[in-house]
């Protein structure tokens, strides 16, 4: 059952320790510590991956930066309480990672996929360049009732088919973990420089759409 689950909530990301650790918390006395990876993409710019690790792995009291670190885990989510409302935190969960001595050309350094149900009306915008964008929100469950909530971002074509998912189909996405920074308005004079983080979405179906056109065939 535990590997079912596991199954359907894949990453793995391979890139240059940028932090070094920082505690986050504990359960049944195992600590568990966070750190950057920084990932490249082929247009030679990057994002920054939050990563959880736990104390069990790998010695947390090291410094690892300037390494380069495979990690293979789940991307998961946790309401954080903060200024009267909750929100969303994302990081990848490490089930296994090794160093490594360098990075192929041909290195998938940032995969992910997901199967999971839309939880929310899929928002279907253009830019002011015409350019066609949908978001989704996915719910991925977890062992023993929990789930993860993963917003995936969509383009072009994959957007204007996305457009049309309802709350509660089964979908699967392929894609890659991208960070991207923007401002956020504290209030009238303050605003704040925040990262979030979302699936860019390369392939996506309908599970049941598929399953069914797998059996007309």
């Amino acid at each position: 059952m535990t590997d079912k689950v596991i199954e359907n909530n894949q990453v793995t990301v391979m890139g240059e320790v940028v932090s070094n650790f920082s505690y986050s918390h504990e359960i049944y006395g195992e600590g568990f510590y966070m750190v950057d990876i920084k990932c490249t993409r082929l247009s030679d710019s990057f994002d920054i991956i939050p990563v959880m690790v736990s104390e069990r792995l790998l010695d947390v009291t090291a410094s690892y930066v300037g390494m380069l670190l495979c990690v293979n885990g789940q991307f998961r989510s946790y309401n954080r309480h903060e200024e009267r409302k909750n929100r969303l935190v994302l990081s990848v969960f490490a089930r296994e990672v090794k160093f490594i001595e360098e990075m192929e050309e041909s290195s998938k350094t940032n995969q992910i996929y997901l199967d999971g149900y839309i939880c929310k009306e899929p928002v279907y915008r253009k830019t002011p360049l015409g350019r066609e964008i949908a978001d989704l929100l996915l719910a991925v469950n977890r062992p023993y009732g929990k789930s993860d909530y993963i917003p995936c971002i969509c383009w072009g074509r994959n957007a204007r088919y996305a457009e049309h998912f309802k709350v509660g189909e089964r979908c699967a996405i392929w894609g890659r973990i991208q960070s991207r920074e923007y401002m956020k308005k504290l209030d009238e004079e303050h605003v704040e420089k925040r990262v979030a983080f979302e699936v860019s979405v390369s392939k996506l179906e309908l599970l049941e759409e598929a399953q069914v056109q797998e059996s007309i065939v």
